[in-house]
């Protein structure tokens, strides 16, 4: 099987961590300790890159939470698969998610993490399709917005596979089963 066409390079996607990672220093230089809160699986590579580049005291916690049960469209409906093992409570939170398409993940971990009384949430998203959004909800980082394709590779994956690519791929679903 083929790699899939580029659509972020590897390249492009190292330059926008390390702005990102420049961005939310800055913004927590002050702050003390921050919660990373990895989305499982697909934040993995982006939230470890991330991670690296930060020079603020960081500690990281995974979460997973499922909407697409393996197809290609979200349900719409969230469920929790695997909760933070630590007490968030008057921490600064930020919550770094591979990709927000609809919204409805990101609204229900705001919530979900919020009912907990952090001192802060923040929302950090590696891609953003605007276009697909189904609720409002805020995102304080975007590494890159995109359209309304199906993406692969950097942690990203159709039915488990392509998340070890180095660089976003896109693909046509059906050609990948």
């Amino acid at each position: 099987m083929n790699n899939p066409p580029v659509l972020i390079s590897e390249e492009k996607i190292r330059q926008r961590v390390d702005e990102l990672a420049a961005q939310i220093s800055s913004d927590y230089a002050d702050k003390g300790d921050v919660v990373l809160i990895g989305i499982l699986k697909g934040s993995f590579i982006f939230l470890a890159d991330l991670s690296r580049r930060l020079s603020i005291p960081r500690t990281i916690e995974f979460m997973a939470v499922s909407s697409y049960r393996n197809t290609s469209v979200s349900t719409g409906a969230v469920r929790m698969v695997m909760d933070v093992r630590s007490n968030i409570e008057n921490r600064h939170v930020l919550i770094v998610e591979d990709i927000v398409d609809t919204g409805h993940t990101l609204k229900y971990l705001i919530g979900i993490l919020g009912s907990r009384k952090p001192a802060s949430i923040r929302t950090c998203t590696l891609l953003h399709k605007a276009e697909s959004a189904e609720v409002d909800v805020r995102i304080d980082y975007i590494g890159f917005g995109i359209g309304d394709e199906w993406v692969v590779g950097y942690g990203l994956d159709y039915a488990e596979r392509d998340r070890s690519l180095p660089y976003i791929g896109t693909i046509q679903p059906d050609d990948r089963a």
